[in-house]
């Protein structure tokens, strides 16, 4: 079973509380999402393998610890996985960017597919999924099996705040991938919509109703 990590580190905590708040302006917001979004590529990243170097410093010469591995993909999941993008790539800047659009069918519920782009290397990568909100775990789960059937190994999937319904049924579907939030929620009410959470993320990314 893939790790279910709650970054409680208090700058998310603090972060989170206004990104919450319904008072918070869509420019506010944006920045939490961004700035949050960097906070967790500092947990996602802490076991990227290292390796040892040796560099002159200007006294001697020393060891040094670098980045090792598989280089690194991001996926956001449209559209509110793009407020995230920015944010990771602060730390991660050498990360090539895939895109995977989903939308609910109204009658269904069930995501479908509209777009999907992906870098050229995306199989040489190790894959990181986006998406602010992990409600039912609908959407996230189409991103990773898409991806799968692609012949990709998506490892991580990031979310700002995640209800125990979405958790476990990613975990089922794909029971391999490790899942970072910064807030685990209480529950989904009856419209699908995670509580207390913090409304529509990409409503409120882009100040859409």
């Amino acid at each position: 079973m893939g790790r279910f990590v709650v970054c409680d580190h208090p700058l998310i905590q603090h972060k989170m509380t206004f990104l919450r708040d319904k008072n918070t302006d869509t420019k506010q917001f944006r920045e939490l999402v961004d700035e949050l979004s960097t906070l967790l590529a500092y947990e996602v990243t802490r076991d990227i393998p290292l390796e040892t170097v040796k560099i002159e410093t200007p006294v001697t010469e020393a060891e040094g610890r670098v980045v090792a591995g598989r280089m690194l993909g991001l996926i956001p999941i449209l559209r509110a996985g793009l407020g995230m993008v920015d944010g990771m790539l602060k730390l991660l800047p050498s990360a090539k960017v895939g895109h995977i659009g989903l939308y609910r069918d109204p009658e269904t519920l069930k995501p479908v597919e509209y777009y999907f782009s992906l870098p050229s290397d995306v199989t040489e990568r190790e894959l990181i999924v986006l998406d602010p909100m992990l409600a039912t775990g609908g959407s996230a789960n189409a991103a990773i099996q898409s991806l799968k059937e692609k012949g990709c190994r998506p490892s991580k999937l990031v979310c700002l705040i995640a209800a125990p319904e979405g958790v476990k049924a990613v975990q089922d579907a794909h029971p391999e991938v490790d899942i970072f939030v910064a807030a685990l929620d209480k529950c989904l009410n009856d419209h699908g919509y995670i509580v207390p959470g913090l409304g529509d993320a990409g409503d409120r990314l882009y100040g859409t109703k």
